[in-house]
């Protein structure tokens, strides 16, 4: 009898624990209790986790704080650094998302999901198609370039209530998109190809030479900072749409070719307005740092896949066995282009016209300059290729935006903080947690659109364009009223020398000409220089 009630009471267990649960759950105190509970547990398995795969816990320059003690906090949203000028206070008073946003916390603000997910994760469910088209350079060699090809319904109004940039008109925008520079399309890249397209840009991807299956047919590989092929890249999507506004952005170690054009080309750029995600602002300390073991043996493995498909090809002009065998991103780099299986001589070098140790042209030669010839040293290879090397030449607005914890990039704290706090032309979006190209926004804030990356920096090129466009509209207007002033003083100026001429029988005395209109700059109440786009090449 006795075994008889344990069993029943064995069988009615599982029962009783679901009511008791059910009734604990119907009482507000319990549901907490379950919820740290369950966060908590969670939390030292992910600790856990990251120490076995040694991956760091980062929260800005500070150790992430467990859920417990941060999940009645909130984000104080992205820091926009910059200098205070027209354009500055334009953004504030039209970008609304450069300075409130709230970004996910953890779990799903954990900065290794946001990278992981932005990077390597599959395409998105109802990603965007493009259509390739393969342009030849130069010196011979091929890149390629992705055009978006779908269709999609356009959004006419922006959530503020206001015009999307590529909406209602007959020449959209084109929005060039760099990514990073071991190739590829990232699913972060095409979720932001498909919002650019919804809103009626133009979306091209730029793709190295040598990545994303696109051909390698000369002995070269780019090097970091080498803009040549993006330049190329630009004048023939100019060509293609030469009424439309033409933007760009980066992703990544990508802006470092970004950076380098606008610098290079200064004021004769094409584009209107550049934006940088997750920038590589400092090309040589980023090499030089340590990256956590798992990205940087992701990032060599993939750079290496590449490499060996050309390994017969680039064998005796290039270091291909010693970059095969590097173990981190600086030996990779220095092995391919500061390390040559063949020593120059001096002539060589002082003469661009002879044959260079890439098997290249002495016309290709030429137009590469010192890039046709590998770097003398590590030093010397980032005087040509760091990012910011002609950072004062930029002549078009730049929004880079940056997470504190973004575990492929070094600590927040190196930034360039100087540059973008005297140069007008830069500006940076700081936010204290995002990831590496992550930024995703509280499930509170979620949208069609909801990485809070692809929301600012649309924005940011539709308010940059229309700024630029007034600003332009303004100096025509003033330069127009000045040459009105100035007929206007020459009339008044030869109305005065015929009266004089008339009189000269009767008085002979010249009457004193008239002033010209003076000119109104002293008088303008604005910027201590004039947003203006010149082309001085």
């Amino acid at each position: 009898m006795e075994s008889y009630v344990l069993d029943c009471l064995l069988c009615l267990l599982p029962c009783s624990l679901f009511f008791l649960l059910c009734l604990g759950l119907r009482w507000p105190g319990f549901c907490s209790w379950v919820n740290v509970a369950v966060r908590a547990a969670g939390w030292m398995l992910w600790v856990t986790t990251c120490l076995i795969l040694d991956l760091p816990l980062l929260h800005g320059d500070e150790e992430l704080k467990p859920p417990e003690t941060s999940s009645g906090q909130t984000s104080d949203g992205p820091r926009l650094i910059c200098k205070p000028s027209a354009l500055a206070r334009y953004l504030l008073q039209h970008c609304g998302s450069l300075t409130k946003a709230k970004l996910a916390d953890w779990p799903w603000g954990d900065p290794h999901l946001q990278t992981v997910s932005s990077q390597v994760c599959g395409e998105h469910a109802d990603s965007i198609q493009f259509t390739r088209e393969h342009l030849l350079m130069k010196d011979g060699g091929v890149v390629a370039l992705d055009w978006a090809n779908r269709r999609w319904e356009v959004k006419k109004e922006q959530q503020s209530g206001t015009k999307a940039l590529g909406c209602f008109t007959s020449t959209p925008p084109v929005l060039l998109l760099i990514p990073q520079t071991w190739g590829g399309t990232t699913p972060h890249l095409q979720w932001l190809s498909q919002q650019a397209a919804r809103q009626g840009f133009s979306v091209v991807v730029f793709h190295h030479r040598g990545t994303a299956g696109s051909p390698l047919t000369t002995a070269r590989i780019c090097e970091f900072g080498d803009s040549a092929d993006l330049e190329q890249a630009v004048l023939y999507v100019r060509s293609r749409h030469p009424s439309s506004v033409l933007v760009a952005v980066s992703e990544g170690s990508g802006s470092a070719v970004l950076l380098s054009y606008l610098g290079e080309r200064g004021s004769s750029t094409c584009l209107t307005a550049a934006a940088a995600i997750s920038p590589v602002l400092l090309g040589q300390r980023w090499f030089e740092s340590a990256m956590p073991p798992l990205y940087r043996w992701g990032v060599l493995f993939h750079r290496k896949m590449q490499l060996s498909r050309y390994v017969s090809s680039l064998r005796g002009i290039l270091d291909v066995d010693r970059a095969l065998r590097s173990s981190s991103l600086r030996d990779f780099e220095e092995a391919l282009f500061c390390s040559p299986t063949e020593k120059v001589s001096p002539s060589t070098e002082r003469n661009p016209a002879s044959p260079s140790l890439r098997g290249l042209t002495s016309a290709a030669a030429w137009a590469l300059g010192e890039r046709a010839y590998p770097a003398a040293n590590w030093e010397s290879y980032w005087g040509r290729n760091e990012p910011l090397r002609d950072a004062d030449e930029v002549a078009v607005p730049v929004l880079c935006i940056c997470s504190s914890d973004d575990p492929l990039l070094p600590p927040a704290s190196t930034l360039p903080v100087s540059l973008f706090q005297s140069n007008p032309y830069f500006l940076l979006a700081l936010t204290d947690r995002g990831g590496h190209c992550g930024f995703a926004l509280d499930a509170g804030q979620q949208t069609d659109e909801d990485t809070w990356s692809h929301i600012a920096v649309l924005e940011f090129l539709r308010v940059a364009s229309d700024f630029l466009k007034e600003a332009e509209r303004d100096w025509k207007s003033w330069r127009g009223q000045q040459e009105v002033n100035g007929v206007r003083g020459q009339k008044s100026k030869m109305n005065a020398a015929a009266m004089s001429r008339r009189r000269r029988g009767a008085t002979m005395k010249r009457s004193r000409p008239q002033p010209a209109g003076q000119s109104g700059v002293d008088d303008v109440d604005g910027d201590p220089f004039t947003w203006k786009r010149s082309y001085t090449r």
